[in-house]
């Protein structure tokens, strides 16, 4: 008896340990010394000039970027596809010729895969020709909304960090720094959490190092992004620099402000809900419900009103 108690009080200790454990290490989540003092610093070695101004790149990327560079392009539609890259995050000197080389391979790949399997998609002469057309301009245009869908994501990433860098550039500000250390301190400090706000302000605050005036370098920013909450804050940002009001009350505001907006903004969406469900409900939940609310009562007329109309007719 006494081993058995002995047993028990050991296997509940051990089972309190561990839960302990297992809690302190899910929700307290400690950090740890190396954690704190960072990885050990190793002096790297100073890269030779030629692999500084040309990356390696991989065989097929060579590929493509050789058969974009073939291209005809007029200035206008490359000046075009490279605004829409930087907005899309692609700031490589290489990036519209590597997508201009895709939009050919895509839409020779698909024009050939089409090509080969249009007896098995369809057995209409002009459905064919239909199915390779359309797979050739897919293959062209695809890439378009990819980029497109890749510009919409970033620039609803940038809105939604851009409150928290707001506030964090008015404690830089309060605590006595100038908009330029402010801008270099939010780039390092969200670095982990909003990469894409910090990668932004980290460009503004080097092309301010290198020699460009403040106003054109927010001004580059508001135009690499094309985000319209970007550009009400270069504007905000410009007119209190050059009317010399306090910048940090007009950050403020403008974080305030678009906490506000997206505050509505949520509930815009939220009020949509009931009108977007109407149609899921009428296709498929209600049918479903006719089946089991009116399925038993059908069942018993047609069981009982088709004797009758038998007899009837007889």
């Amino acid at each position: 008896m006494e081993t058995l108690t002995l047993v028990s009080i050991l296997f509940f200790g051990a089972l309190v340990c561990g839960i302990c454990w297992w809690g302190y290490r899910l929700y307290v989540q400690p950090v740890q010394l190396g954690d704190r003092l960072g990885a050990p610093v190793e002096i790297a070695e100073p890269a030779p000039l030629e692999k500084l101004r040309r990356p390696e790149k991989r065989l097929l990327v060579r590929m493509i970027q050789y058969i974009g560079e073939q291209v005809p392009v007029s200035p206008e539609d490359a000046s075009l596809a490279r605004r829409q890259l930087m907005a899309a995050g692609f700031r490589s000197d290489l990036a519209v010729q590597v997508y201009f080389g895709l939009k050919i391979v895509m839409c020779a790949g698909l024009l050939v895969a089409a090509f080969l399997l249009r007896n098995q998609l369809t057995s209409n002469a002009v459905l064919r020709i239909v199915v390779v057309a359309g797979g050739g301009a897919l293959g062209f245009f695809g890439p378009n909304l990819v980029v497109d869908h890749l510009v919409t994501r970033r620039h609803e990433k940038l809105r939604f960090s851009l409150p928290d860098a707001l506030d964090l550039m008015v404690v830089c500000m309060e605590a006595g720094l100038g908009l330029d250390q402010a801008t270099v301190n939010v780039s390092r400090e969200l670095q982990i959490t909003h990469p894409e706000i910090s990668e932004e302000f980290g460009l503004v605050s080097l092309e301010m190092r290198a020699g460009k005036r403040r106003s054109e370098a927010l001004k580059d920013l508001a135009s690499r992004t094309g985000e319209a909450e970007l550009r009400k804050l270069v504007a905000t940002l410009v007119q209190a620099d050059r009317f010399g009001t306090s910048i940090a009350d007009s950050l403020r505001t403008h974080a305030d402000f678009m906490r506000v907006r997206r505050r509505q903004e949520a509930e815009e969406r939220a009020a949509k809900v009931g009108v977007k469900l109407v149609f899921p409900i009428f296709f498929f939940i209600m049918p479903a419900m006719l089946v089991v609310a009116a399925g038993p009562g059908l069942l018993m007329l047609f069981k009982n009103l088709f004797p009758l109309m038998r007899g009837l007719g007889r």
